[in-house]
């Protein structure tokens, strides 16, 4: 699974490719269904299968100050698509220059440049300056072009903006059943006050960084190592009112593990919400709090299957 930058030459068994146009974020049910279409059509026609994405994301280009709301690093991005099967993840560098091209030049950009010979989009897709292109001006510029219907639920199309609501409101089963998978943050454990370990129970802790802030509390989690351990343990997951200052963090306690993780890379799934942050009066309420939410996430990911 190859990385590829739009500003830099595409290599030569790279060219002539079916691209999954999009952003992708998430990589969630739906866009599945277009990733998939591509790169079964790329297969069918004997071409290599690319599929785009946008860094930084276009939102933070047009609306600077957004709250931070990814779903998923470029990292998570590439491993999600090299496992459905593309050949590499291109990553269109989305700077003011790019925003500015008109449909006939972005086409020219994806032929010529980037030697693209048909694309996949989902219906809504829109390029080029002022949003001006749509799945038919593909066509019209002379790219073959195809638009992979929107998948739905009982509640309607399957989108970001209805993972994160979800995520926002501490409902992993409706993020993970979106998704097709738990959401996860994967960060590098970094060095804290280690006051966790002073009272038995250690955590890794992970700077939020650029990911959409579920709600704050307790979660059930799981945590995968890059060696594919998988260790089951619970998390706090915001600002630990119950210390001074207050640091925002996610903060997973691995069951029956005595490893240092420190400045390693490890991925953390929310499997399930336990309860919202609170505040305590002293160390003993705080420690025989942390031992009910231990006991409940052993519970409960005790008859929940891992999902990679």
């Amino acid at each position: 699974m190859e990385r590829l930058l739009s500003s830099a030459p595409i290599p030569a068994h790279l060219r002539g490719s079916v691209m999954a146009l999009g952003n992708f974020d998430g990589f969630h049910a739906g866009h599945q269904a277009v990733v998939g279409r591509a790169i079964d059509r790329a297969r069918a026609e004997g071409r290599p299968a690319i599929v785009a994405t946008f860094d930084p994301h276009p939102m933070r280009l047009f609306q600077p100050g957004t709250p931070s709301f990814r779903l998923t690093t470029l990292d998570q991005r590439q491993a999600l698509f090299g496992k459905a099967g593309a050949d590499a993840m291109l990553i269109f560098q989305f700077t003011p220059q790019l925003a500015a091209l008109d449909p006939a030049a972005y086409v020219r950009l994806l032929t010529e440049d980037l030697g693209v010979a048909a694309v996949v989009t989902g219906e809504d897709f829109t390029f080029g300056k002022g949003r001006s292109g749509t799945i038919a001006s593909f066509g019209e510029l002379g790219l073959p072009a195809e638009a992979v219907a929107p998948v739905t639920d009982g509640e309607g199309v399957i989108s970001s903006s209805r993972i994160r609501d979800a995520l926002r409101a501490g409902d992993c089963a409706a993020a993970t059943r979106l998704l097709t998978r738990p959401f996860a943050i994967e960060g590098v454990v970094q060095h804290g006050d280690k006051l966790g370990r002073t009272i038995g129970f250690p955590t890794a802790n992970i700077d939020l960084g650029p990911y959409v802030r579920p709600a704050y509390g307790i979660y059930a989690v799981r945590g995968l190592l890059s060696d594919g351990r998988v260790l089951d343990g619970a998390a706090n997951l915001g600002i630990r009112p119950s210390f001074d200052p207050p640091k925002e963090l996610l903060e997973p306690h691995f069951f029956d593990f005595a490893e240092s993780l420190y400045d390693k890379r490890i991925e953390v799934q929310l499997i399930q919400y336990l309860r919202p942050e609170a505040k305590y009066d002293g160390l003993d309420p705080l420690i025989a709090q942390i031992a009910q939410d231990c006991a409940d996430a052993r519970q409960i990911l005790a008859g929940t299957p891992h999902v990679a």
